[in-house]
């Protein structure tokens, strides 16, 4: 099997890309095959890795790749995450499957369609720049119908109450490209958002029992990734901070699906990112997310529908992927370069 390295910027790690046409389809022994492809990774020096795509050409007309994203977890080789997506690692997918064949070559204002298979979601990776082994897209979060927002409160309310790290904390539970927990920095001490990106071990500490109360509330693993996690305040017109945790430590921007949930959640009412937005001046669902690695910019699409808000896309833009090179990957033997 070649497996294929790209970095999507802001992103904490490559991502390994896969042809799932040669890997299993049953869960149990699709880790089996991907913990040797980890032990592989670790022997070739590529053990920081942790973000694999798993596509095919998609067999619905609607789309040209399908898409499955697993998180490897720290802890041990065979330690995933099935659930979930990741933004960053679905434009590293489709800059490998250029560099693979397995899509034709791609030129500025082309769009490729992929399907993700974890969460059913529609994305849409259009080529805004290529240079050399770097591509630049603006990604589109598609709804085949539209949502009402209210739909993807996970609890079924604005926000929610947790105990956490002895006192009562107030957060939002939404779930638009990912399930996140957001919660206003300003509830946890943070003054501005200089001081955000520049807190340590506490405030990191912090947002992870936060995290873990959002996880025992849901009902979901606390050792999974999800749901994640971010902390938020307002900078200024049109802008606001973020500053999250990924696996296993500080993201150093915020996640592409990150992004998207906040988009999502800003044009939620009554929820914090919507209370933030509206300090910020933000109405149009246009918003800048200032983070510790630079800024993105994000927009939500959500009009009226039966009299309330419903989403029909978000998008992404000025997300950069550079393309690291193919593997050889024999579990049994040290991984190979092949380009």
């Amino acid at each position: 099997m070649i497996g294929h390295i790209a970095y999507a910027h802001g992103s904490p790690c490559p991502t390994v890309v896969l042809d799932a046409r040669q890997l299993p389809q049953d869960d149990r022994a699709l880790t089996e095959a991907l913990t040797d492809i980890r032990r592989c990774l670790r022997a070739a020096g590529e053990g920081h890795v942790l973000k694999m795509a798993l596509i095919r050409p998609s067999e619905h007309p609607m789309y040209d790749l399908d898409y499955r994203f697993v998180q490897a977890l720290p802890g041990g080789l065979d330690r995933f995450e099935l659930r979930g997506s990741c933004g960053h690692s679905i434009l590293s997918a489709v800059t490998a499957a250029e560099r693979s064949g397995m899509l034709g070559a791609l030129e500025v204002g082309d769009r490729v369609r992929v399907n993700v298979l974890n969460n059913g979601d529609s994305v849409v990776c259009e080529i805004d720049e290529i240079s050399g082994d770097e591509r630049e897209f603006t990604a589109y979060f598609v709804r085949p119908r539209a949502v009402p927002v209210a739909r993807l409160l996970l609890t079924g309310e604005v926000t929610t109450v947790l105990e956490a790290s002895g006192a009562r904390r107030e957060v939002s539970l939404i779930s638009s490209g990912n399930p996140y927990a957001f919660v206003d920095a300003r509830t946890l001490g943070i003054r501005d958002h200089s001081e955000l990106f520049m807190a340590g071990t506490e405030f990191f500490a912090t947002l992870a029992e936060i995290r873990a109360a959002a996880c025992a509330h849901l009902g979901w693993p606390a050792d999974g990734a999800f749901p994640k996690i971010a902390a938020i305040m307002p900078v200024e017109a049109g802008r606001i901070a973020a500053r999250a945790i990924s696996v296993p430590g500080w993201h150093p921007t915020i996640a592409l699906t990150g992004a998207v949930c906040l988009g999502t959640a800003i044009r939620t009412p009554g929820t914090i990112p919507w209370r933030l937005a509206q300090e910020v001046g933000c109405i149009d669902g246009l918003i800048d997310i200032v983070t510790p690695g630079g800024n993105t910019a994000v927009t939500a699409a959500t009009p009226d529908v039966a009299g309330e808000p419903a989403l029909t896309w978000v998008s992404v833009s000025r997300k950069r992927v550079d393309f690291h090179g193919s593997f050889a990957m024999q579990p049994s033997a040290p991984c190979t370069a092949r380009s």
